[in-house]
């Protein structure tokens, strides 16, 4: 009895190595050759921005290149399907916002993937607000309370990057609690977004790293951000929080693998991105960009933001009654 007892737990300790082995070697050679971070949005945005600052040293510390693969359409959806339905082998990765995660479910009734169960979160990298940025020449407001005095009695049109965006959201919500009469014209990411509001196709946008460095120039004109209070960014700019209480509109990025993608490969990603957060000079180039600040968590903070986002904007779009197909 004893024997077989023993011939038994040998048995398992034997099919449990030969199950996990697979991927623990995929993981002890990974990675072996570039990696394709996968993102939603097209050259010059903020999404493209942020994924060459974090993936340049990202890709010194693993010893070979992160390659950033442009699908844009669909506000993200492209880019999650590409990456849902690649090998999980560590070599395929999603960039993507809290929009297509748990905004895009809501709005895109006939999307057939389920982001929060077709991907795996793997890192959250940062958190950012959004300014609501006006052309200088055809708004004289300089602040939001002015803005919506200018507004009465007019009928304007706004960009965003994209139908069912958090910034297209945003201005909903802000139309909402406002009574401002403004027309959506949605564009295929920031940087056009921000040129059609200079160029005076469009009044007014939310935007992040796209509209700030406008603002800068001088291009555009800063008129809120989107928390409660004001943004590190634009010290000076008050939070539309201020003169709506409640309203907060807040972004997070985060890297998302395929399911099924080995745990070893997965740990090390975190660890690696995560100390690509911690370092000085991308904190600098994040923050004085406006593409906002590292943002880092654990596994289980970064799942319950995740489910805890997916259920507040359901309730938000669907008091809005607002979808996109």
């Amino acid at each position: 009895m004893i024997m077989m007892r023993c011939r038994a737990w040998v048995l398992a300790v034997l099919c449990a190595a030969l199950l996990a082995a697979p991927g623990e070697a995929l993981a002890q050679t990974w990675p072996n050759r570039p990696i394709h971070l996968v993102a939603g949005n097209p050259p010059g945005g903020a999404t493209d921005m942020i994924a060459r600052v974090i993936g340049t040293p990202l890709g010194e510390r693993l010893g070979h290149n992160i390659v950033i693969d442009h699908r844009p359409g669909a506000n993200g959806n492209i880019s999650a399907e590409v990456t849902a339905a690649a090998r999980p082998d560590g070599y395929t990765l999603l960039y993507a916002n809290n929009s297509t995660m748990v905004i895009n479910p809501h709005i895109y009734t006939k999307w057939k993937l389920k982001p929060l169960d077709d991907l795996v979160p793997v890192v959250t990298t940062i958190t950012n607000q959004l300014v609501l940025a006006a052309n200088p020449q055809a708004v004289p407001a300089n602040d939001l309370r002015g803005f919506v005095e200018f507004m009465k009695g007019k009928s304007l049109f706004y960009a965003s990057i994209g139908n069912g965006s958090q910034h297209h959201l945003a201005m909903e919500i802000l139309k909402q609690r406002s009574g401002m009469d403004l027309t959506h014209v949605p564009y295929k990411g920031g940087g056009p977004a921000a040129i059609a509001v200079i160029s005076g196709e469009n009044t007014v946008m939310f935007g992040g790293t796209s509209a700030v460095q406008h603002i800068q120039s001088g291009k555009l004109k800063a008129l809120a951000v989107t928390g409660k209070r004001g943004w590190a960014t634009l010290p000076e700019v008050a939070g539309i929080g201020e003169l709506y209480p409640g309203y907060e509109v807040l972004l997070w990025h985060g890297i998302f693998a395929p399911k099924n993608t080995p745990q070893p490969i997965l740990d090390r990603l975190r660890a690696e991105i995560n100390a690509v957060l911690a370092m000085p000079k991308v904190r600098e180039l994040l923050v004085s960009s406006g593409a906002g600040e590292p943002f880092i968590t654990t596994p289980q903070q970064f799942s319950e933001l995740m489910r805890s986002d997916y259920e507040r904007y359901g309730k938000v779009i669907k008091e809005l009654g607002f979808k996109v197909d």
